[in-house]
């Protein structure tokens, strides 16, 4: 018989009740440490006290009007995010899927109100993961992705990852697009290579092709900047973002400059919940929190941190752990025991940590996480790695 709740997940046999920070409590009691965050999502933690004030003040207002008024909490978060990034205007979804969907349909209306309808063509990259839309799965069409859901959407491309000359190859008078990670989370916390981005925007403004950044995953302060792609000096045209942006409060959005965002006038897109007063009153909480400068550099500090106790943890465990990849608080263990098997021995020893690709563990911990728990997470995962080599 099937159960109740559609069984599309493998899902860990534990139960948590409650959190606090960078814990979570099982039933039984238990206090696992989460280098999760629900994947990468709960970025100040579990049960911050200031998500809480503001998710509290907004419910004894208004939780729902939909888009067919003014919102203002939507306005205020909207200015925040123009304020502190490229952009000039922002469209709010719930989620990062939704967040693709969009950049996808804006990039070819784009193209179409300049003339250039069939320039519909996006380039996206092994490894990708830009969410389980149809359009999203035909971006990455991975076997794993796609078997079983076909015919999938024409208009994408995809290309081996940081390669400059295969982009160039592919570049026709079709291409509308290309999207890419800053750093691939679930293909397994992979950074773009050195003055790749910077490549392919010398590429796009050179072909009037834009430029679509997938932050998802590695924006919102994760990797030690607002967003991830600071680092490189480059800008995109359109950026998504989602996860951290509601720390655990479901919340996505699309950042466009004005000149990326002319084709999408009333009636071209919406949203139901997009942008509810409840998401943004959160949503501005996050980033009142993670644009300031000071907590930035914490995140930076404590990243360091905790990447040389795991490169330590390395050293130790060389038929466990191979490397450490990533940056800020967006890190990977690429295993050499299957990865699988690292994560389960972490339940055992009380430590959370999310499985991707390339047989590596992500290590996605809140951006709060304090300097003693780093070092206990490193322990643990210690207890695991030893649990996995006596095995």
């Amino acid at each position: 018989m099937i159960p109740s709740v559609l069984p599309t997940y493998a899902r860990a046999p534990l139960h948590f009740e409650k959190g606090e920070g960078s814990w979570l409590i099982e039933q039984d009691g238990r206090r696992f440490l989460d280098l999760g965050s629900g994947i990468a999502v709960n970025a100040l933690g579990h049960a911050n006290p200031k998500l809480i004030a503001a998710l509290t003040a907004q419910a004894g207002k208004v939780w729902h009007l939909s888009n067919l008024y003014e919102i203002p909490e939507q306005q205020a978060l909207a200015d925040k995010l123009v304020e502190t990034t490229f952009a000039d205007t922002v469209f709010f979804t719930n989620s990062g899927t939704e967040a693709c969907e969009l950049a996808v349909k804006m990039a070819r209306k784009y193209h179409y109100e300049k003339g250039a309808p069939d320039r519909v063509e996006i380039l996206t990259f092994h490894g990708a993961f830009h969410g389980r839309s149809s359009a999203a799965i035909a971006a990455v069409n991975t076997e794993k992705m796609v078997k079983g859901f076909g015919p999938l959407l024409p208009g994408f491309r995809q290309l081996p990852f940081g390669d400059l000359p295969a982009v160039k190859a592919a570049m026709s008078a079709q291409t509308a697009a290309i999207m890419i990670e800053p750093i691939q989370g679930e293909g397994g916390i992979n950074a773009a290579p050195d003055g790749f981005l910077k490549e392919l925007r010398a590429l796009c403004d050179e072909t009037g092709t834009l430029l679509i950044f997938d932050e998802v995953q590695c924006g919102v302060a994760r990797t030690g900047r607002l967003f991830a792609h600071e680092w490189t000096g480059v800008t995109p045209d359109i950026m998504m973002v989602a996860k951290g942006i509601g720390g655990g409060f479901p919340l996505g959005a699309v950042l466009a400059t004005e000149n990326a965002a002319a084709g999408m006038t009333a009636g071209t897109h919406g949203s139901t919940y997009g942008g509810n007063p409840l998401g943004c009153a959160v949503g501005l909480a996050v980033m009142e929190t993670v644009s300031d400068p000071v907590f930035l550099s914490e995140v930076n500090r404590k990243a360091g941190l905790f990447r040389q106790k795991l490169e330590g943890l390395v050293a130790t465990h060389p038929g466990v752990f191979e490397e450490v990849r990533g940056q800020g608080l967006m890190l990977g263990l690429k295993c050499v025991a299957p990865n699988a098997d690292v994560v389960k021995a972490g339940y055992s020893a009380e430590v959370i940590t999310v499985p991707a690709a390339d047989n590596v563990i992500r290590l996605l911990p809140a951006l709060t996480i304090t300097d003693d728990e780093i070092a206990e997470a490193v322990a643990r995962l210690d207890k695991a790695a030893l649990a996995v080599q006596t095995a």
